[in-house]
């Protein structure tokens, strides 16, 4: 396992061995995680010591890469995206993405090469944009990412194709067009992803695009809600699309949730910023369904989406029964672990949330019954 550190290794140390050993023993999916974010700090040492260009960008990814080593202490959410410039940087080469993916496969689907301790998870959706550089395409980046990831079985391993907000829309149908080829290939490609800056883009001009994945058999997660204040025309926009999967919500209004989800909401729960009189008057034509949240526990403590696990919008999900998948986001600069986000259920408060093993063994199951891999409606 890597190296972990702040809230997922306060809750792991403090379990006892049975409790490690139970959690380690879970069926575990990880639906939400980013490539390029997974990446294991040592190889990112590796490839920078490959890395010696004569330009600015050169200071600039040393002062990252010392970040990342040291552990970054973020002020909000819009911190954590200055740090991916760099990253992108020292993987811009086919060869650079090969070994990535690979340290990333290898990082959640390997056991530890002493045999001590077992794979991080069972079954990975690994997610990561087309990007074109000077030294390859998008779709021969998609193609080194899949000859990595279909390396595992399918039972274990499949690619997430995602898009970014800041996406222009000739850009945005280029990667949705890439990923339905890839697909109709025979590659595993399982579904499509909305990331990158909350503040950015029309989600609106989006949809027709999503429309067009999901109508291919595609998977669609978004990632929704992620800051408070983002107006609620964006977040309705993209649930109009009905995706399968959200990711975060933190900020998901309750008008938003009584329209499109299943549950009964439990009032006082959430800060929602929008009104009815601003929603469509044919809102509900979609119907009511229940989504599977991903939920990113460090990472919305470490970003101060949520002040503390006890303000965590979790607590809203499973009360009302709604099915979430525990997920790492980040791992490099989040420095966690399947294991470790797991423990925060487990361990008890402060620390954790303190659930039983039965509720965590439940939540475990219902990331499995999420993954885009099964057979899908």
């Amino acid at each position: 396992m890597s190296e972990i550190a702040g809230p997922a290794a306060a809750a792991l140390a403090s379990l006892c061995p049975d409790d490690v050993i139970f959690l380690q023993s879970l069926p575990k999916a990880e639906l939400h995680a980013h490539l390029n974010g997974s990446i294991p700090i040592k190889t990112i040492l590796e490839l920078a010591q490959k890395y010696s260009p004569s330009s600015p960008q050169t200071t600039e990814v040393a002062d990252i890469i010392e970040k990342l080593k040291s552990g970054v202490i973020l002020n909000d959410i819009f911190d954590f995206f200055s740090l991916m410039p760099a990253i992108y940087t020292l993987t811009s080469t086919p060869e650079a993405a090969a070994t990535t993916t690979r340290a990333v496969l290898q990082l959640f689907l390997n056991p530890t090469s002493d045999g001590v301790e077992s794979p991080q998870c069972t079954y990975l959706e690994l997610r990561t944009t087309p990007r074109a550089t000077p030294h390859m395409t998008r779709e021969r980046y998609l193609t080194v990412v899949l000859d990595e990831v279909e390396m595992y079985p399918a039972t274990q391993a499949a690619l997430i194709v995602s898009v970014d907000r800041r996406m222009s829309d000739s850009d945005l149908e280029e990667c949705i067009s890439l990923a339905i080829e890839m697909k109709n290939r025979g590659r595993r490609v399982v579904g499509i992803d909305v990331c990158g800056d909350p503040r950015s883009g029309d989600m609106q001009s989006f949809t027709q695009h999503l429309a067009r994945a999901k109508g291919a058999g595609l998977g669609l997660t978004v990632h929704i809600a992620e800051v408070c204040d983002v107006h609620s025309g964006d977040s309705l926009a993209l649930l109009s699309c009905r995706p399968d999967r959200l990711g975060h919500a933190t900020f998901l209004s309750d008008e938003l949730k009584t329209l499109f989800f299943e549950d009964i909401p439990q009032p006082g729960t959430e800060c929602g910023t929008s009104s009815e009189s601003e929603l469509p008057n044919n809102a509900r034509t979609n119907g009511q369904y229940k989504p599977c949240i991903e939920i990113c526990l460090s990472s919305n403590l470490l970003c101060k989406t949520v002040a503390s696990l006890d303000a965590h919008h979790i607590r809203y999900y499973l009360k009302n029964d709604h099915p979430i998948a525990i997920c790492t986001d980040d791992a490099l600069p989040f420095r966690t672990s399947c294991l470790g986000e797991y423990s925060l259920l487990l361990a008890q408060p402060p620390l954790g949330l303190g659930l039983s093993r039965d509720d965590v063994a439940r939540i475990a199951q219902m990331g499995m019954d999420a993954a885009f891999l099964r057979p899908r409606d």
